[in-house]
C-alpha cells in the first residue's frame, strides 16, 4: 500500500487554525488595530472610506465571534447587517446628521448584544478556554465601542452634550471613543466633559457598567478557583 500523505504542517495552516479556534482573540485584535488606525485615517475621504471598511470588517468579525456564544446569532445578524451598510455611508457622509444618528442607533445595540453573548460565553461552563480569555478582553472593548456610539447619538440629538478642552461642541467618533474608554476603565483621563443632563446620565451608566464588569470577571475567576479546590 502506498504511504499515507503526511499532514500539512505549513506555518500558514497553523495560523489559520489558531484564527479559527480563537475568534474572540481576532475580534479583540481587530478593535485594537482600529483604535490605532483612526488617527492616521480620519483626515480625508480616502481615510474615512478605509475606516468605514474597517468598521464593516470589525462588525463581520464580531458576528463570526458571537456565533460561538449562547447568544442568538440571527439577532446579531439583523443588527449587524444594517450597521455594516451605515459604516460605509458614514465614511462618505460624515456631516449628515441623519446618517450619523442612524449609524449610531444601529451600532450601539449591536455591540451591546455582542458583549452580552460574550459574557454568557464566559459563564456557560466551569472551565476557561483560551478563547474565553480573549473574550474577556473583547467583551470589554465591545462595550466601550457600544457606549461611544451611544455618545454619538446623544450628541446628534442634544447638540452641545459634550465639551472639549478646546471648547468644541461637536466631537468626532474617535474623541467619544476615547471618552468611553476612559470612563469604562475609570481612569478619568479624558479632556471631554459631559455638560448636559442626558450626557451625564449616560456617562454615569457606563461608569457603573465598567465597575460591574470587573466585579463579574473577578467573581467568575474566584468561583472557578474555589470549585477546582473543592473537587481535588
Amino acid at each position: 500500500m502506498p504511504p499515507e500523505p503526511e499532514p500539512d504542517h505549513h506555518p500558514s495552516a497553523g495560523l489559520l487554525e489558531a484564527v479559527r479556534r480563537h475568534p474572540s482573540g481576532v475580534l479583540l485584535a481587530a478593535q485594537l488595530l482600529a483604535v490605532l488606525a483612526y488617527p492616521f485615517a480620519d483626515a480625508n475621504t480616502a481615510g474615512r472610506a478605509f475606516l468605514g471598511a474597517m468598521g464593516t470588517g470589525v462588525v463581520l468579525i464580531a458576528l463570526w465571534a458571537v456565533r460561538r456564544t449562547p447568544a442568538l446569532g440571527w439577532i446579531a445578524v439583523l443588527l449587524g447587517g444594517p450597521a455594516m451598510v451605515f459604516s460605509v455611508l458614514e465614511a462618505f457622509f460624515p456631516d449628515s446628521d441623519g446618517v450619523v444618528l442612524t449609524s449610531a442607533l444601529l451600532h450601539a445595540p449591536f455591540y451591546f448584544y455582542v458583549s452580552y453573548g460574550m459574557i454568557r460565553y464566559l459563564f456557560h461552563d466551569d472551565r476557561v478556554t483560551t478563547d474565553e480569555l480573549y473574550a474577556t478582553g473583547a467583551a470589554f472593548t465591545v462595550v466601550a465601542w457600544g457606549f461611544a456610539y451611544v455618545y454619538v447619538a446623544c450628541q446628534a440629538v442634544w447638540p452641545g452634550s459634550f465639551v472639549g478642552a478646546g471648547g468644541a461642541e461637536a466631537h468626532r467618533f474617535f474623541d467619544l471613543l476615547f471618552l468611553s474608554f476612559t470612563n469604562l476603565t475609570s481612569v478619568g483621563l479624558s479632556d471631554i466633559v459631559p455638560i448636559l443632563g442626558h450626557a451625564r446620565s449616560l456617562v454615569m451608566v457606563e461608569q457603573v457598567a465598567g465597575v460591574l464588569y470587573v466585579a463579574l470577571v473577578i467573581a467568575r475567576l474566584v468561583g472557578l478557583t474555589v470549585a477546582r479546590a473543592a473537587n481535588r
